[in-house]
Formats: structure tokens, sequence, C-alpha cells
């Protein structure tokens, strides 16, 4: 969008900016930026507003995990959907959709939608199979959806949550329910790490480091293991994380820890929803 905005504007410091020696410039310039920035710090502009309008793309849509069971909620969709907030340069920012949900709406009004299926992420068929989810934040919406859904089947299969925030009074995301699930059984077990809580910072594939044997001993029950969230980030430091494990507990090598990873996302014992 810059280089193209660079053909109308009349300000040269766009040019420099995009320039490949100043490469780490740009890259910090567009970080939380939107088009009114540029289109406020890089006029004067030549032509018309359709010539600007025209260099613009249709805004993408945004995916949601769907956090709630229809069997449970036949007539609902629950959606787990953190508001995205940040200032810079003294202007207040809002996540497109987050803040849209967060400040604009009204209940009653209404917004397009649709359902995009995801066959490759979804409880196992076998009820009594134990399930092992992992969902830093947001990440968490599905796996109320399942204990939303085993509660109602009434499902046997042993369950262990790993849920990871900033802090826990403000991000612990559907704590009574965990709290009832875990009373109730529906939940079997369940591990907590808030990274801002303490001086060193704690994630969920620390936790998961922690409880090293036992995870193994799941997997080597048949357990399932879900990922969901940050892709960048946390999905890779789980997946380092279980390649360490599987190594140390399963004695074996680099080679074979990665084969029977393989082997387990073949087997759809291994399922992620990253992004």
């Amino acid at each position: 969008l810059l280089v193209k905005a660079a053909e109308l504007s009349k300000d040269e410091k766009l040019k420099e900016l995009l320039e490949p020696e100043n490469d780490e410039a740009l890259k910090e310039y567009i970080y939380g930026r939107d088009l009114l920035d540029l289109v406020q710090d890089f006029g004067p502009w030549d032509g018309t507003a359709n010539d600007f309008t025209s260099l613009l793309r249709k805004i993408p849509p945004r995916l949601y995990s769907v956090a709630s069971s229809l069997a449970a909620n036949p007539d609902e969709v629950h959606l787990t959907i953190g508001t995205v907030r940040y200032s810079i340069e003294e202007r207040e920012r809002y996540g497109v959709c987050s803040g849209e949900f967060a400040h604009r709406i009204e209940p009653g009004d209404t917004i397009p939608v649709y359902v995009q299926k995801n066959a490759n992420f979804s409880l196992p068929e076998n009820q009594d199979t134990p399930i092992i989810m992992i969902g830093p934040g947001t990440g968490v919406a599905p796996f109320r959806s399942f204990l939303e859904e085993r509660e109602e089947l009434d499902a046997d299969g042993k369950s262990w949550l790993f849920f990871g925030d900033q802090h826990y009074v403000t991000d612990f995301i559907y704590q009574v329910e965990w709290q009832r699930w875990l009373k109730d059984g529906v939940l079997t077990k369940m591990d907590i790490a808030f990274s801002r809580d303490t001086v060193e910072k704690v994630y969920v594939q620390h936790k998961i480091a922690e409880n090293s044997e036992e995870l193994y001993q799941w997997i080597e029950e048949g357990a399932v293991i879900y990922v969901c969230g940050d892709e960048k980030y946390m999905a890779v430091d789980v997946h380092e994380t279980l390649l360490s494990i599987i190594k140390k507990e399963g004695n074996k090598s680099e080679e074979e820890a990665n084969a029977f990873l393989t082997t387990l996302q073949q087997e759809n014992r291994y399922q992620r929803d990253v992004y």
C-alpha cells in the first residue's frame, strides 16, 4: 500500500522511507499504524479521493473460534473476543473488528457472519479418549466448547487444560466455568500461567515442561493434543517443548521425536488452530 501511495504523495519522506536501506525504519513505522496515519503523515496528495481509495483492498474478515457447544446452546453461538487497544502518538487505536464489538454495536444490532468449518480441529469420536488442551488467551475459546460438549454427552474421557495470559485478576477468561468443571470432574486437570504476575515470566510451555512425565504418560494412553492461539511465538514454543518431552520421556533421538510428533499429526492426535 505504501509503495502504491508513494506515487500519489507529494511528500518525499514517504519515498525515502521506502528505500531499501530504510527497511528497519519502515517496519517500525508500519507496526501499529493505520490508514489515517498514512493520509496525515505524507500529504498533500495528487489525484482524487477515488484515486486513493482504488489503492485499498476490502477489509478481510475476522475468524473467531466458536466458544460454545451446539448441544449445550442450541440457539446461540458464543465467541471469545479480546479487544485490541493501544495508543500511538496520543491517538487511541482499536482493533477493527474487536473494537466494533466492544465499542460500537449495541444489543439488537446485526452484523454479517458466516461459518468456516475446520474439520481438522474437533473432539475425538471416542468419548473416552483423553484430551490435552493448550490455549493461552482467547485461544482457550474452542476448549470451552469442547468441555460444554463433553458435559452434555456425559463423556468419561480425561481432560487437561493449559491456560495462560498476563494477569490472574483481569485475564482469567471463564475462570468460574473451569473451576466448576474441575469440581464436577468434566475437567480433570488445569495448569495456569500468568506471565506478568511474577518477576520471571511464566508461559504455558513452562507449565507443560513442568509436567513432562505425566504429559507423556497421557500421550502414551492415546491422548489427543490441541493447540490454539498465537502462531508466531506460542505455537512454536509449545511445539519445541513437546519435542523435548518426547525426547526425554520417550528416550528418543531428535529425529525419532520429530517422526513421533509427525505421526501424531497424521493420526489427528496433534491438532493446531493457530493464527
